[in-house]
């Protein structure tokens, strides 16, 4: 009977990874729209604990949700966009700095005599495009309106994530519901408690990790403004996004970071400072951060998590690195599942029991 039912299992998850590959293009809206009601579903349950129906409620977190969403675009944005600009501005003079200062340091402290490091082209190159490169906004803009397709499938896109986030919300236990109804009834006890594990895996690691991110690149912001660094907005909140991997935040904060000072005030004089920002930032995180918004179980290696988030961009593209991490999580539960019943079956017993009774050839030879 399980011999026959191995090929079956596979051919499901090959067919389903196919569609997957197939759909991929069309299904981003579906895949953001369920990532934000899943993130939800919780405070509609608090209110109505509290005795508010589900419809009022929905409405309520929804508002909140994406109001929040609006708002954190209109405000971050711009300003992104701005230092953006203004380090495209500034790099060429940056660059000459570098060129007259650092290179020759460099090549005196090395061993053996090197080329001449052609700066000056790229210093030619980017002030010649600066305007061009900092206009992020203007070449995406530029780039929809060549193609009347991509500006209606951007438009739909964008259009279809808050009416798709609103049913998803307003019918998610019923959907939850339904999905258990279907289990077979003699797997509903070990399928229910592994979807609970994976849930908490999920919940841990999305819910929290996403405040995390955020908590982090506002203390990153924070310092790094109070340094005086110039593009304080744009480093502290790339460290906080690259922060879901541990100490990936750290490391790129100080080093992005730390050049960016270095060049700004062409010396080392607030480099200690800079590296003091995320040296403190990843202490908070540490004690207070990770310990109260996600906890303590949830399992997801460092590397496990790089390779997830590129291995999704590289088979289904921007829908596969948005259901890398959820996927990487409900995987590890399945492994560890696995394992646990390999460990509970009688070919992990019979291995044991032969190392116990053949204990290998005595000291002496």
């Amino acid at each position: 009977m399980n011999e026959g039912r191995v090929p079956w299992t596979l051919v499901w998850l090959l067919t389903g990874g196919g569609l997957l590959y197939l759909l991929s293009p069309i299904l981003m809206p579906f895949v953001v729209a369920a990532l934000l009601a899943y993130l939800g579903d919780p405070l509609v349950d608090r209110l109505e604990a509290r005795r508010l129906k589900r419809t009022p409620a929905v409405v309520l977190v929804f508002s909140v949700i994406f109001l929040l969403l609006v708002l954190s675009l209109i405000v971050l944005l711009p300003r992104i966009e701005a230092q953006i600009g203004q380090l495209m501005q500034k790099l060429p003079v940056y660059l000459e700095w570098a060129r007259s200062h650092v290179v020759p340091r460099i090549q005196a402290l090395l061993p053996v005599e090197v080329t001449q490091l052609d700066l000056g082209l790229l210093q030619r190159t980017l002030a010649s495009h600066w305007r061009e490169a900092g206009g992020l906004l203007a070449n995406v803009w530029s780039t929809f309106s060549g193609s009347g397709l991509a500006v209606l499938g951007w438009l739909a896109n964008l259009l279809l994530v808050p009416v798709l986030t609103f049913y998803l919300l307003r019918d998610w236990d019923h959907l939850v519901a339904g999905v258990h109804a279907l289990l077979p009834r003699r797997n509903e006890a070990t399928v229910s408690r592994l979807a609970r594990e994976a849930d908490e895996v999920l919940s841990a690691f999305l819910r929290g990790q996403l405040l995390v991110m955020f908590a982090l690149g506002v203390i990153y912001t924070t310092g790094l403004w109070l340094v005086g660094l110039e593009f304080a907005l744009l480093i502290g909140m790339l460290a906080g996004i690259v922060s879901f991997v541990p100490y990936l935040g750290l490391i790129v904060g100080i080093l992005v970071a730390g050049v960016a000072s270095v060049l700004q005030v062409q010396g080392i004089g607030d480099l200690p400072w800079v590296i003091l920002v995320f040296v403190a930032g990843q202490a908070v995180e540490g004690t207070v951060l990770t310990p109260r918004l996600v906890g303590e179980r949830i399992g997801l290696h460092p590397v496990a998590v790089i390779f997830a988030v590129m291995a999704g961009g590289q088979l289904y593209g921007f829908f596969g690195i948005l259901l890398a991490l959820p996927v990487a999580a409900v995987a590890m539960v399945l492994v560890r599942h696995a394992v646990d019943s390999y460990r509970a079956s009688n070919l992990f017993a019979a291995a044991v029991d032969e190392d116990v009774s053949d204990p290998g050839p005595p000291d002496g030879g």
